[in-house]
């Protein structure tokens, strides 16, 4: 097993959660502020009676929305699998959900299981709605959508990502990425991406990219090339947070 220490006796609990990242500072336990993990360890601490690890698909930063993240953990109290779903959601805040519960064989892992994940950005050019700020990126200049389809497409297949990555770590930024398209109606675009991984704001880095790309500073052709040069300073900025949501994750 990948370093976790299996109870005898015990469950291996795997859920699917859904959380408004708005008020959190990210998904991963820190020592400050608020984050999805430490509340889902804080519930399963009153229903286990003891200190609870969760092991996650990944991460996501602060301000970043979860529609399917996925964590598993060991159990050894007698409850159905079904069960977790609804002792959980009478004791987690109302930004956080769980959409089920099950039990998994003890050799999967959350992270090392996932095949590939699904994220979506939300963006509009349309007029800024105060009740829509965090859930969906305002861009105020209108974008060429046409010309976004076209780069868009450069990311597909595998690349060396570390252009459009701020992974500082001495690891591979080698990634392949399944899906890449926009869907765009009416001043609203949801970009959507299916890879085997995400490198730290790569998300983000390559929204910032395409909407440099949208406003005419940047040509669709030129995606080849910032890939290339694997070098952060050639990119578009990193889009704000609070348009990026983990839609989810498969095994």
């Amino acid at each position: 097993m990948h370093g976790d220490n299996f109870m005898n006796n015990s469950k291996r609990i795997m859920c699917t959660v859904k959380y408004d990242g708005s008020n959190f500072f990210g998904y991963q336990r820190q020592s400050k502020g608020r984050t999805v993990q430490q509340e889902l360890e804080r519930a399963l601490k009153k229903i286990c009676k003891n200190d609870i690890t969760i092991h996650s698909s990944g991460r996501t930063d602060s301000g970043v929305h979860g529609l399917g993240q996925v964590f598993h953990f060991d159990s050894s109290i007698n409850m159905d699998d079904w069960r977790y779903k609804e002792a959980l959601n009478r004791l987690l805040p109302k930004d956080v959900y769980i959409l089920s519960s099950k039990e998994v064989d003890s050799e999967f892992h959350s992270r090392f299981n996932a095949k590939a994940k699904e994220y979506h950005y939300l963006l509009s050019t349309n007029e800024y709605d105060p009740l829509r700020c965090n859930y969906v990126h305002y861009q105020r200049r209108k974008l060429d959508a046409k010309k976004m389809q076209e780069a868009v497409q450069h990311f597909l297949g595998t690349h060396d990502f570390t252009s459009f990555s701020a992974n500082l770590e001495d690891i591979s930024k080698v990634r392949t990425i399944y899906t890449a398209e926009i869907l765009h109606e009416n001043g609203e675009f949801t970009f959507r991406f299916v890879g085997t991984g995400f490198l730290k704001y790569m998300v983000r880095i390559i929204i910032g990219t395409l909407i440099l790309v949208g406003l005419g500073k940047k040509d669709p052709a030129d995606i080849p090339g910032i890939l290339e040069k694997k070098d952060r300073f050639f990119a578009g900025p990193t889009a704000k947070p609070e348009g990026l949501y983990l839609h989810s994750v498969k095994f």
